[in-house]
């Protein structure tokens, strides 16, 4: 005769090597799911550090030259303004 103590065990066991069965491939497929994500990650690293070399060259190749000029002709014509503007004052006081 089988007790029901010894009945619930057994199903107890056996249900405990499905969940086993079924955590091992889960964590399978949580291990795949990561290893995809890292590698998405490590791509997107990749092309950052490209890109992020290239946009420096470009500031440093194009942009800084070009600032530089036109800020250099900016503070020549807001020289010569000014310089006009002092004359203006010079006559104004002159004729007052």
């Amino acid at each position: 005769m089988i007790n029901a103590g010894n009945r619930d065990t057994r199903v107890t066991l056996i249900r405990t090597g499905a969940i086993k069965i079924n955590m091992t491939e889960f964590d399978r497929k949580v291990e795949e799911a990561s290893a995809r994500f890292n590698r998405s990650v490590a791509n997107i690293a990749e092309t950052l550090e490209k890109e992020t070399a290239e946009l420096v060259t470009y500031l440093n190749d194009e942009v800084v030259p070009a600032v530089r000029t036109h800020s250099s002709k900016a503070l020549r014509t807001a020289a010569g303004k000014l310089s006009e503007f002092a004359d203006f004052l010079e006559t104004q006081r002159k004729s007052s």
